[in-house]
């Protein structure tokens, strides 16, 4: 494939941003080479400056379950873009896609929306600590929740650990509130609330954790984490930026049928726009400005054209049959690429809509630690065969793929058949 038109757009672009582009993992440093610069996306194909056309699994890392442009989404969008873009002040699309989301997920009472996943972490954060009265978090390594300040903690050495900054700019007084252990390791989170149990206000994890590879947790881990947060009057908070509405409309927690605190949300109820909610109990939700003391704002929560997305898009998600449509769809792929694999270490692993491509000698991986760095390797040289198959995922091993509605029959058999062409450059 010619890639002439990205490789100048790049180079341009390296004049205007840090490495080139706005956001790291865009940049390709995991897997080499240039990063492609998108045109244009219908249903589930994307086309690159250069007019190169692939089947697209990487959805702009989540939201678009419906695929992209989808007409009923840009409908909605368009007429309500007509009647103005931004108030700062509330419209009734607010309140139809609240309604839409609280009477469809009895997990949460009340929500406020926020501009982005980071945004909805960063606030359930901070709302748990003034509803507690505490300081300390606990985290796990594996998990990402965006780039909050107290949440960018790698683990130090031992078992339970305050955890050291993974980003320059994070003070160690930040850090020294936030305890970071293993998944899927009851073990150390016994420990942590030994020892802190009285000061940790909440609990974190991505039920799904898939930001770091897809390590999927256990349902009796879950409820462990459930139990011991409600022993210590600590409260549990689920990252479901990225599984939420993604598994199933209610996300993990309907899933698993566990009921966190407090959850966050993101990507997929801004249908392809900027949009994060947290959500809680009555109870807890009040303690949120102007009714409490916690205080968080934004210009832009809320927005019209956010909203009017995330209702087309939320509705079409709530049709019988949906969720399983997907979830058979992503089945039919991983069960085809797994019959035309020719390479002994890929494995692929699945839930729902959501699969990760691993290389690895394990039946299971749980913890980030059972990530061999040196497999990113093959996923590199995966990655570019793939490319010129037509096939555009994250470009990262670490990330998750995801199947769309948009992703048709024929979608997939021709993923399947590029995978069987690009497992034999890999071999």
């Amino acid at each position: 494939m010619d890639h002439s038109r990205s490789n100048a757009l790049f180079e341009t672009a390296k004049q205007f941003f840090p490495g080139g582009v706005n956001s790291p993992v865009r940049a390709f440093k995991s897997v080499g080479g240039n990063p492609l610069f998108m045109e244009r996306g219908k249903g589930s194909k994307v086309w690159d400056a250069d007019g190169n056309q692939y089947i697209d699994y990487c959805c702009s890392w989540g939201p678009l379950i419906l695929g992209h442009a989808n007409d009923k989404v840009l409908d909605l969008v368009d007429k309500t873009m007509r009647k103005g873009t931004s108030f700062g002040a509330p419209t009734e699309l607010e309140n139809q896609l609240a309604a839409l989301i609280l009477s469809n997920n009895p997990f949460i009472k009340k929500l406020r929306f926020v501009s982005s996943g980071t945004e909805a972490v960063m606030s359930a954060i901070r709302l748990a600590r003034g509803f507690t009265k505490r300081n300390k978090i606990l985290k796990f390594e594996g998990c990402y929740h965006g780039h909050v300040d107290a949440l960018l903690v790698k683990a130090g050495s031992g078992l339970v650990t305050f955890g050291n900054s993974s980003s320059a700019g994070v003070p160690e007084s930040v850090s020294a509130e936030t305890i970071t252990v293993p998944l899927n390791n009851k073990g150390a989170v016994v420990e942590a609330f030994t020892h802190f149990g009285d000061q940790i206000a909440c609990v974190i994890i991505e039920p799904v954790p898939a930001n770091n590879g897809l390590l999927l947790q256990s349902k009796e881990f879950l409820e462990f984490l459930r139990a011991i947060c409600t022993q210590h009057k600590s409260l549990l908070i689920f990252d479901e930026v990225i599984s939420g509405f993604r598994l199933g409309f209610t996300g993990a927690a309907g899933h698993f049928n566990i009921a966190p605190d407090i959850i966050t949300y993101g990507k997929i109820i801004g249908g392809g726009f900027p949009v994060g909610a947290y959500g809680a109990s009555e109870d807890i939700m009040n303690c949120v400005s102007p009714m409490g003391p916690v205080y968080q704002a934004g210009t832009l929560s809320g927005n019209p054209v956010a909203m009017a997305a995330g209702i087309a898009q939320l509705s079409e998600c709530l049709k019988p049959g949906f969720y399983e449509g997907l979830e058979k769809n992503t089945t039919y792929l991983v069960h085809g690429i797994q019959n035309v694999n020719t390479f002994p270490l890929l494995k692929i692993f699945s839930l729902g809509s959501i699969f990760w491509l691993a290389f690895t000698n394990k039946e299971n991986i749980s913890q980030s630690e059972d990530i061999d760095p040196n497999s990113m390797t093959y996923f590199k040289t995966l990655y570019h065969a793939l490319l010129e198959e037509g096939i555009y995922m994250g470009p990262s091993g670490y990330e998750v793929g995801f199947v769309s509605e948009a992703h048709s029959q024929n979608d997939l058999d021709q993923t399947i058949s590029a995978f069987k062409n690009a497992l034999k450059k890999l071999a």
